[in-house]
């Protein structure tokens, strides 16, 4: 019988009172600036919006459960952005939308940094193995984020992003589930031969840890051969953005199949719309009758993108219907 998994792509909102707490102390919003030395006021409040976050997801009911990722004020590239052989420079608009990060230009070798296993060991305080979800952003997303001012070489860059990702995974506590994040192989889709790089790259990091593996592109749809290769990668569940397009996902899905496991980004992540979640489940039995394949072992429900762009108050709403939908999947499945 299929397991229904509510959960969500981590990066969310700080709330309210940490947002205006963190803007007094920095002197600037989340969404600016902040490179891994933050001092005890400033981590003291991202210690107790962390702990806060995570109470709200298992009130809420969410089989997996995330760090939350508050301080990653880079968004996916935060990893790089508080890494010590990393300058940050200008600011960059975020894919197409209006949120910036700060360049990440790697300027030396790069060697473990430890940060998301810390963030990761303080979730774990108050949330089961068994439960807690990680976070990161995919290979590929990272090194197409970053500037490589040392590598020189665009396959051996990759290759060095899928080994530094893979050290920072070795490290983490038990978890249960990672989400590599991969917008990039939508929005910057990799080109021949480096799309095989890519899976490559997805695989060494997949290979770092025994937890089940969810590559979530979003904000469209994988190219065809992009998908192709990404199933040759050793993951557990490739994730699909039903929400911002449907057509070419079902595409991909009938001519070349699926992972055992599924992902499906069926809640607009950035629409403060919430779903009812018998709305997200009748989407669920929508993607059944379009494919072929319908007996996965696990499917995740989720938002299609990270919940970083709701107000505080519809990102708790949309957790909330995210469970409840996965609850109605799962009695109407027995």
């Amino acid at each position: 019988m299929t397991d229904y998994v509510s959960t969500t792509p981590g990066l969310f909102p700080l709330p309210d009172w940490a947002k205006e707490d963190l803007s007094d102390l920095k002197g600037h919003q989340k969404g600016d600036l902040i490179d891994g030395d933050e001092d005890a006021e400033i981590a003291t409040a991202y210690d107790e919006a962390r702990e806060e976050v995570v109470g709200v997801q298992q009130e809420a009911g969410l089989d997996r459960v995330s760090e939350g990722q508050l301080r990653w004020d880079d968004m996916l590239a935060h990893p790089l952005a508080v890494h010590d052989a990393v300058d940050t420079q200008g600011i960059v608009r975020y894919y197409d939308n209006n949120n910036f990060y700060r360049d990440p230009v790697v300027q030396g070798e790069l060697d473990f940094s430890g940060d998301v296993a810390g963030e990761l060991e303080a979730a774990a305080e108050f949330v089961d193995g068994d439960d807690l979800q990680a976070v990161l952003p995919g290979p590929y997303s990272l090194s197409d984020l970053a500037t490589d001012d040392h590598y020189g070489d665009e396959a051996e860059f990759l290759a060095a992003i899928a080994d530094f990702l893979a050290g920072e995974v070795d490290a983490f506590p038990e978890v249960e589930t990672l989400f590599l994040l991969e917008p990039s192989l939508v929005e910057s889709a990799p080109e021949d031969g480096l799309d095989e790089r890519a899976s490559e790259a997805i695989d060494r990091v997949a290979s770092a840890t025994d937890a089940d593996v969810v590559v979530q592109p979003y904000w469209g749809a994988l190219e065809e051969k992009v998908y192709a290769h990404l199933l040759d990668a050793d993951i557990d569940a490739v994730g699909f953005d039903f929400v911002a397009e449907r057509d070419d996902n079902v595409y991909n899905l009938q001519e070349y199949g699926a992972t055992d496991d599924v992902s499906l980004g069926l809640a607009d992540g950035q629409n403060t719309l919430v779903e009812e979640p018998e709305a997200i489940r009748d989407r669920v039995d929508w993607v059944y009758e379009q494919i072929p394949v319908t007996d996965f072992e696990t499917v995740y429900l989720t938002t299609n993108t990270e919940t970083f762009y709701l107000p505080y108050a519809k990102f708790e709403e949309k957790l909330a219907a995210l469970a409840e939908a996965a609850e109605i999947a799962e009695v109407k499945a027995a």
